[in-house]
């Protein structure tokens, strides 16, 4: 029987977690059946997965593909090797991305910048901007205006032009969407003259600020807060899963950027590798194993953000036996 210890959280995190102390197996065993026989809990769903590969593969040009999805915020995943075929320019949302793989040269009317695999980015709402991507993964947040940075930038957009070798001028299109800008939500799409586009940012004070959290800043790291969502980097040489979290009023996303680990819920566990996305409803106690090194990008989000995208992978029933094999491997 092991003891471990539940933080019981609230968003948006300004007061400290109450802390209690569990009997693991209790936490994570099945209902006690009411002596009337009567049933007075619902069957709630596994922890489900889903996972997008974090090496390119060359592929044609593709929307973005949706992974999680609401009325006020969305999560994509997006690959590509060449331009975006537009400009576009969000009134509602802050986009924000993360580099996974591959270089991808982002150009605004608030500078030019080369984003690189770990590289966090916030296009600020109404900020036009279009992507040359070269062998390029990344995963974009949209999230309803103002999006704040919670880390200083590790550098800055500039005003480049040409901002990439073989640029050169042209009218193309500019597409201005509302409704998080997602397909079907155009506003009006029009030319515009690059150039003139590019150019604005040399009358701009404004630039994109760059984060790149380090890479052995243990725990949480505070990246991105709006009022409903914040956005942090998870790092842990190791962890043996002593300490659960519970958050009663959000749901964590979190995605898998480095390493392994095995993620412990309430409604069961999940060997998580990179490229893998799961979602921890409201309420239910989780915690992480693993004996290496593992980093992870967390969504927290007070509002439902439902899946879209196609499950890869169930959890599967808590193994007691099973946690306690990961902590002897973590012990060594």
């Amino acid at each position: 029987m092991s003891t471990v210890q539940e933080r019981f959280e609230a968003f948006p995190f300004d007061q400290p977690p109450r802390v209690f102390e569990r009997r693991e197996d209790l936490l994570l065993a099945e209902p006690i059946p009411s002596p009337d026989g009567r049933k007075r809990h619902r069957d709630q769903p596994p922890i489900e997965a889903v996972h997008f590969p974090p090496e390119y593969i060359d592929q044609p040009f593709a929307h973005p593909r949706a992974v999680y999805e609401s009325e006020f915020m969305r999560l994509e995943w997006q690959t590509m090797n060449n331009r975006q075929p537009f400009y576009h320019r969000n009134c509602d949302v802050d986009e924000i991305s993360y580099q996974v793989t591959g270089v991808r040269t982002l150009m605004t009317d608030l500078g030019t910048v080369d984003l690189h695999p770990g590289d966090f980015s916030r296009l600020p709402v109404g900020c036009a901007h279009d992507n040359y991507g070269r062998q390029d993964i990344h995963v974009l947040f949209y999230i309803p205006a103002p999006v704040a940075e919670a880390l200083p930038a590790a550098h800055t957009s500039e005003v480049v032009i040409p901002p990439f070798d073989g640029w050169a001028p042209a009218v193309t299109n500019e597409l201005i969407t509302e409704c998080l800008g997602g397909t079907g939500h155009d506003i009006v799409m029009a030319p515009v003259d690059e150039l003139t586009l590019l150019e604005q940012a040399k009358s701009e004070t404004e630039r994109l600020h760059i984060l790149r959290p380090p890479l052995d800043a243990t725990g949480n790291t505070a990246l991105y807060t709006s009022a409903h969502v914040h956005i942090g980097r998870v790092y842990a040489p190791a962890s043996d899963g002593r300490v659960y979290r519970r958050i009663r009023n959000a749901q964590e996303i979190q995605y898998q950027l480095d390493g392994e680990r095995t993620l412990v819920t309430q409604r069961g566990t999940v060997h998580l590798v990179p490229g893998d996305f799961v979602r921890i409803p409201v309420g239910v106690a989780f915690t992480s194993l693993h004996a290496s090194p593992s980093a992870h990008v967390t969504v927290t989000s007070a509002l439902d953000l439902p899946q879209i995208a196609e499950t890869t992978k169930h959890a599967t029933p808590v193994d007691l036996s099973q946690i306690a094999r990961l902590r002897e491997e973590v012990a060594r």
